[in-house]
């Protein structure tokens, strides 16, 4: 059997297993009741170590491509870790304009702090690797009360961090100037429609629209957006919280994607991942571009597809996304996955540029 035989069977057995697994979580997420202490939840501040392997082909059926879509791939990571805490990673942001020092979260209530080390242009490796447990306003972690763990999503306003809970559908607000990952969380208010998205497919993403950005209406906004509350035409739900003009919105859902994340670049365009699971495929991942200008109260924004890609690339259950921009001017797309703490799922970190 030649080596693509092997990989396109390998891929088709990955492909049920990741969907059985899929639906084997689903079936777990509406049984009750849920423990009040999830099983990966991190109760204390802890340096942690974290190994990476590189990933030097995102294509491995054809090793000299780099570019798919619009997006060049740069480099990519597999991330394990002897501490039990470590996965699970549903949201990511860069704290610098380096592309170097992280914030991410896990969907177990649990913030990843670190920087990713480069050769060059390329990642290989993570240092300083801190994980804690997010506060709420007594000081204690968020997982103590039933259900409040499932933390999805991650915006933020320079020090003000935002953070969205799927199950219970509620947003925290965290002051890192006081006390970075040891700040006590407050519930921000919210639309009461956004209390009503689907138990398990809520809160996926948040966005916070800089104040100072130049010529956007939605300056000093912070957008949500739902993994998998429609409409009544089937679109996917997204709210405008605080700002100009507070509302809400839809995506036009095209080729049965989820919304998984999203990221605000400069220019103004917000590029939302999507994914989507297959009995016959696995899992499948796009990007799609939408103009900010688009988005207001009672809009249905839609845009092109940038990038796309399947269990024939090194790809997992990508959740979390961000951007930076290199000091030769270059956007550069970070992805993480949530390796829903399986040992059928990986965490990686991949990083591709934005072709121009």
């Amino acid at each position: 059997m030649s080596n693509k035989q092997s990989r396109r069977l390998f891929l088709g057995h990955a492909a049920a297993g990741f969907s059985t697994l899929a639906l084997s979580r689903l079936a777990q997420a509406q049984a009750a009741p849920k423990p009040a202490q999830p099983e990966h939840a991190v109760t204390e501040p802890a340096g942690i170590e974290v190994n990476a392997r590189p990933i030097p082909n995102f294509e491995p059926r054809d090793r000299v491509r780099t570019r798919f879509g619009q997006l060049v791939y740069r480099s990519g990571l597999v991330l394990t870790s002897p501490h039990r805490g470590f996965g699970g990673l549903s949201g990511f942001r860069f704290l610098d304009d380096k592309g170097a020092r992280f914030l991410a979260l896990s969907d177990q209530g649990t913030w990843f702090t670190g920087s990713i080390r480069y050769s060059g242009s390329r990642m290989i490796g993570l240092d300083d690797v801190e994980a804690a447990p997010m506060l709420n306003t007594e000081g204690r972690p968020i997982t103590e009360k039933r259900l409040w763990y499932d933390t999805e999503s991650l915006a933020r306003d320079g020090n003000l961090v935002y953070v969205g809970l799927e199950r219970v559908n509620q947003i925290m607000r965290f002051d890192f100037a006081k006390g970075g990952t040891r700040a006590r969380g407050e519930v921000v208010p919210t639309p009461p429609g956004l209390r009503k998205l689907p138990y398990n497919k809520g809160l996926e993403a948040l966005v916070f629209v800089p104040k100072d950005m130049k010529g956007q209406p939605l300056a000093g906004t912070l957008i949500a957006m739902s993994e998998g509350g429609f409409d009544a035409d089937g679109n996917l739900i997204g709210f405008l919280i605080g700002g100009p003009s507070p509302g809400q919105f839809s995506i036009r859902r095209t080729d049965k994607q989820f919304i998984s994340d999203a990221v605000l670049l400069p220019s103004g365009q917000l590029l939302i991942l999507e994914r989507k699971f297959s009995w016959f495929t696995g899992i499948n991942i796009r990007i799609r571009s939408l103009q900010l200008k688009s988005i207001a109260p009672g809009a249905v924004v839609d845009g092109p597809v940038l990038f796309e890609a399947d269990l024939g690339h090194e790809i997992d259950n990508m959740e979390g996304i961000d951007a930076h921009v290199t000091a030769e001017g270059e956007t550069v797309l970070t992805m993480v996955s949530d390796d829903n703490f399986s040992l059928l799922q990986r965490t990686l970190l991949l990083q591709f540029t934005l072709a121009e």
